[in-house]
This record gives structure tokens, C-alpha cells and sequence, in this order.
């Protein structure tokens, strides 16, 4: 089972290098007022001390990928969790109550089978009153699915909401089967308006689209909700079926696409998965015949995007957040601007943008515990979930107007990664190309040719 990493320290207690606060620091920020609490009593002596210094305590958990295949999603959860930790250092007001709050994160190790084993560890072990979840359906599902059964409200985002939804074993047109899950997400829906404006736009090609997508939840859902759309608005699709993650043999996939003259190429796989394929596709000759190269689900980051070396070049993404997005985190006050500013200067690495997907994950969740009328309450905020209507980092949320029960979509903007202008101390940068489903995203830069 995963740790519990909000008392871990330094060696000078001020907390460790994955963002938590110190054992030290929680002891001298809770306890101050109430005259320190007792040096080597139990994490759980200090926390019933810290329910007479501050109030009840609210545990909330945040489970996440930090480490394995999917780990470029949880690159930057340590740091958000820090400025999380921070701007609730003195509790969360909750009507006229006072409450502690206690953020318990873990590492899924990108294993849908660990994810469901940790969510149930914080169910039953930590008890926490609500559960936040992010990046991919290999994390959210099983989590969500935990919570479910155990009447435990959820929040969950940065997965297609018809991989959440469907993949979950709701059905179209049928009241939701979920009383206590919630998410907020883009969806086919966005996919489909980005990517009709950019493959639309500037670069001319035959419209034919070679698809690549896995057979997995994400795989599935893209091709049963998006792929149709896109042939009904006049493109061709290519599908040669789905394959299977892990998959190191795509010399199949690629000689259908050449035979076809797919122009444009789409795919949803995990990162390790499209660097194989790319590769391959490099080394066989389909690359220098394709035109616009949309990739989802990889590419988001740039350390994924750099390991292609040139091949990285004008790969065209979507992305849920940017620093130029014109929204702020109620939680912390700080802009999309300041957030990524914030990171790249605290961690000496690029933005990415998971930065500002797990800070609305948050906002979201705080929001509802505080518009909650009692957040020990599991009934209560499952239903301060259920109307929650706000704007978080990435943008609007309303869960009260979804497309359907329990979900909130959220935009994918077109942007393309370009190489960095001379004297950027990075190699590579995401250019925002189109902003048709949120126009108030400014646009950067005009999409160009993946062989420009």
C-alpha cells in the first residue's frame, strides 16, 4: 500500500521534496495556537490535537500516477500538492465551523489493480470524507468504482468523461448509475471540435485518417463517439483495429496507413506505446507522408515529446490547460500565468499542462467541501457535488448542466509542439493553434505541416 506523505520531512522539518508538510511544520502551524502539540505522540494523537486547535478534521485523499507508464501525468503532483497544503495550512471555514484538513496523496505506479486497492486503503483505513482522482482511466475507474461501492463521494478529471461514463457501465439514454462519482473532463465532443478546426484549417491534406487506437477504455470510447462524427464531416477513416497496450510490432498498422495514404494521423495510446509506433513509422517511411500527426492521451508533456528527439517536432496535441488560459485557482489565487511561472521557477522544469488540471482538481474539491452544508456529511457533499457551478484553473465547471448525470465537460484547445525560438533555455514549446471550444484562449500561432 502507498504511504501517507503529508507528515514526511526534511531533515530540518521543512517538509519533503514531494511537497508535504514536515511533521515539524504541521506541529508548529496547527498547534501554535493551543501551545504546541506533544513531541512523539502518534500521527494520530497529533491529529485528535489538532481537532481541538483548528476543529474537525477532513481527510481528503488524491490518487494519482507518479510513477510507471503513466507517470508524466503525475510529474507535477508534488508540487501542486504543496501549494495545496499550503493555502489550507489554517483549515477550511465551512460555514461557521472551523475544520483541519488532513490531503493524503498516493501513487498509483500507473496499475489500475493498485489504484483500486489504494482507494479502498483510504476508504477504510484513513476514512476519508472525500476522494480526488486524476489522469487516465487506469487511475480514475477503479478508483471511482471503489468509492462508489462504498458510498464515498469522488471527484475525478483528465479522462474522455465517455471513458468514465460508459467504461463504467452506464448506458445512453438511461438514468446515471452513479450517486456518489463525479467528473469533470473533456469529451468526444471537444476532441471533435478541435480537431474539425485544425485539420480544417491552414494545412491542406486528402482528409484521410489513419486511427490508432487501443483497445482499452479510452481506445474504445474515441472510436465508438468521435471516429463517426469525424467520418459524417467528410474524412476518411482508416482503422486497422484495435490493439493492445504494450503492444511492439506495428509494422501491420503502418503498412495499411502507407496504402492508404493516410494524411493525417490520430491516436490515444499510453506514451511508451507512441514512441514505439512513431519510431517505427519513421523507420518505414509513413511519417514524411503525413501531414498533420494529432496525437491525445500522450504527447502532453514535454518530457514525453522530447525523448522523440526531432521526431517531436510539430506533433499536433490538444491541451486541457496552458499558461495563457485566462483563469485563476480560487484556491490559491494564483493565475494560469502565475502557476506556471511558479513551477518551472520552483522546480527548474518546463510547465506541463497537468499543472493546471491537478490545481482545479483541487479547487473543485475544496469548493465543494465549503459549499457543503456539513463535509463530514458524505450525503451532503455528494450533493454540493451534484450543483456545484464555479470557474477553476481550466475553466468553467457545472456539474448541474453536463452532457449527461455526474459530469462537467471541460475544453481541448489545439496547439502544436514547435521547436523553442533561439535562446529559450528549453527545446521545445506548445503553441495554442485554435480555440474552438473555448474562444476566451488566446491563439498563438498558426498550425503548420508536420513535415514543415
Amino acid at each position: 500500500m502507498g504511504e501517507d506523505n503529508s507528515f514526511k520531512g526534511d531533515k530540518n522539518g521543512k517538509g519533503d521534496k514531494n511537497g508535504g508538510l514536515s511533521r515539524r511544520r504541521f506541529v508548529q502551524g496547527v498547534g501554535a495556537g493551543a501551545g504546541g502539540l506533544i513531541v512523539g505522540t502518534s500521527a494520530a494523537a497529533r491529529f485528535a490535537e489538532a481537532a481541538t486547535a483548528m476543529g474537525p478534521v477532513l481527510k481528503v485523499g488524491f490518487v494519482s500516477p507518479r510513477t510507471g507508464a503513466l507517470a508524466g501525468f503525475g510529474e507535477c503532483d508534488p508540487h501542486i500538492l504543496s501549494l495545496g497544503r499550503k493555502a489550507l495550512a489554517k483549515g477550511l471555514k465551512v460555514g461557521d465551523k472551523h475544520y483541519a484538513v488532513h490531503l493524503i496523496d498516493e501513487d498509483t505506479q500507473s496499475d489500475p489493480a493498485r489504484a483500486s486497492q489504494l482507494a479502498k486503503k483510504l476508504i477504510n483505513d484513513d476514512k476519508v470524507d472525500l476522494m480526488l482522482a486524476t489522469s487516465t482511466p487506469e487511475v480514475v475507474n477503479p478508483v471511482s468504482d471503489a468509492c462508489e461501492a462504498a458510498g464515498v463521494p469522488c471527484i475525478s478529471t483528465i479522462v474522455p468523461w465517455e471513458s468514465w461514463y460508459f467504461g463504467r457501465g452506464a448506458k445512453p439514454g438511461q438514468p446515471s448509475p452513479f450517486h456518489w462519482t463525479y467528473h469533470f473532463s473533456f469529451g468526444g465532443a471537444d476532441f471533435y471540435r478541435s480537431y474539425l478546426a485544425l485539420w480544417n484549417g491552414p494545412v491542406k491534406t486528402n482528409k484521410k485518417v489513419g486511427i490508432l487506437y487501443p483497445n482499452d477504455a479510452d481506445g474504445n470510447a474515441v472510436r465508438y463517439h468521435l471516429a463517426p462524427g469525424l467520418a459524417k464531416a467528410g474524412f476518411t477513416i482508416v482503422d486497422p483495429g484495435g490493439y493492445e497496450d504494450g503492444t511492439t510490432d506495428y509494422s501491420l498498422q503502418i503498412a495499411k496507413f502507407k496504402a492508404e495514404q493516410c494524411e493525417i494521423f490520430n491516436t490515444f495510446p499510453i506514451p511508451p506505446d507512441f514512441a514505439v509506433f512513431w519510431r517505427q513509422a519513421a523507420q518505414q517511411g509513413y511519417t514524411r507522408m503525413v501531414k498533420i500527426a494529432q496525437i491525445a492521451k500522450t504527447g502532453l508533456f514535454p518530457s514525453q515529446v522530447e525523448a522523440l528527439g526531432t521526431l517531436g517536432y510539430n506533433l499536433s496535441t490538444g491541451c486541457y490547460w496552458h499558461p495563457t488560459f485566462p483563469y485563476s485557482s480560487p484556491l490559491t489565487g494564483l493565475s494560469s500565468a502565475a502557476l506556471g511561472a511558479d513551477y518551472e521557477r520552483s522546480t527548474g522544469r518546463q510547465w506541463n499542462q497537468q499543472v493546471g488540471a491537478s490545481m482545479s482538481l483541487l479547487d473543485v474539491g475544496f469548493a465543494a467541501l465549503e459549499r457543503s452544508s456539513n463535509p463530514k456529511s458524505k450525503a451532503a457533499v455528494a450533493k454540493a457535488i451534484s450543483t456545484l457551478k464555479m470557474v477553476s484553473t481550466v475553466g468553467p465547471v457545472d456539474f448541474a448542466k453536463g452532457p449527461v448525470p455526474n459530469v462537467s465537460p471541460t475544453p481541448i484547445i489545439g496547439c502544436q509542439w514547435v521547436k523553442a525560438k533561439p535562446g529559450s533555455k528549453y527545446k521545445l514549446d506548445l503553441v495554442i493553434t485554435e480555440h474552438a471550444d473555448d474562444p476566451h484562449v488566446p491563439i498563438a500561432a498558426q498550425l503548420v505541416p508536420y513535415n514543415a
